[in-house]
């Protein structure tokens, strides 16, 4: 709510930016034209972070119709639209645009595989295969590193021992295919991971995609006798 508001306002208090907006300005004539112009510079970069994917040309035409008291509709509309965008439709383009980098960084090495839950995977080192199949009651010991998309480290653990059912659905599946002993590039797309709410005590961010970097110390069977 307060974020909205704050776009909202900003782009109402230095409107005058859209009197320009879809016109080439050749000259500013007037103190006014430079002021309209550095506050437009102030306003264009504060949309970019708020989201770089905005339609300027729409941004304009809704700045010249609150000049021109011709709103298409009304304030109270938009705040509505803008919170449910918010919740519903960022979690939505989160997931389409996560789907299409693990699908692109597929095709770029093709010594990663998809899964048919999104989770993509290269195997480094290959372990132990004639184990037998891991259930909830195994206990597993690695050591991982968490990673942003942009390669930014969450969480580094040197020793994580863990029942294997407490571990991340992602994680499970792909330590059962490397195996014990082994090590994996694992991406895990946010709606396999900590979703639309993420994870506030490990520094993960909604609708966050991760990258575990994974090695598997030891893989204790609960029925097996070692």
């Amino acid at each position: 709510m307060k974020k909205f508001i704050s776009v909202i306002f900003t782009a109402a208090l230095f409107g005058s930016m859209a009197l320009s907006c879809k016109q080439k300005v050749q000259t500013m004539a007037t103190e006014a034209d430079s002021l309209s112009y550095v506050i437009g510079l102030s306003v264009g970069q504060s949309l970019i972070k708020f989201d770089s994917t905005l339609n300027i040309d729409m941004v304009c035409e809704a700045i010249r119709d609150v000049y021109n008291s011709t709103e298409k509709i009304s304030f109270d509309e938009g705040r509505d639209y803008y919170l449910g965008q918010q919740t519903y439709f960022i979690h939505e383009k989160a997931e389409r645009y996560q789907e299409q980098f693990l699908e692109d960084l597929r095709k770029s090495n093709r010594d990663f595989v998809r899964l048919r839950n999104g989770v993509t995977y290269k195997i480094v080192k290959l372990g132990d295969q004639n184990n037998q199949s891991l259930v909830s009651r195994d206990t597993i010991s690695i050591a991982l590193s968490i990673f942003d998309q942009s390669g930014n480290v969450i969480r580094e653990q040197d020793t994580l021992v863990s029942a294997y059912r407490d571990l991340l659905e992602g994680l499970r599946e792909v330590i059962r295919i490397t195996g014990n002993g082994g090590s994996a590039d694992i991406w895990i797309p946010s709606k396999q991971a900590y979703g639309s709410e993420g994870n506030e005590e490990l520094g993960i961010k909604p609708n966050q995609l991760l990258n575990y970097k994974v090695d598997i110390f030891d893989i204790n069977f609960y029925n097996k006798k070692r």
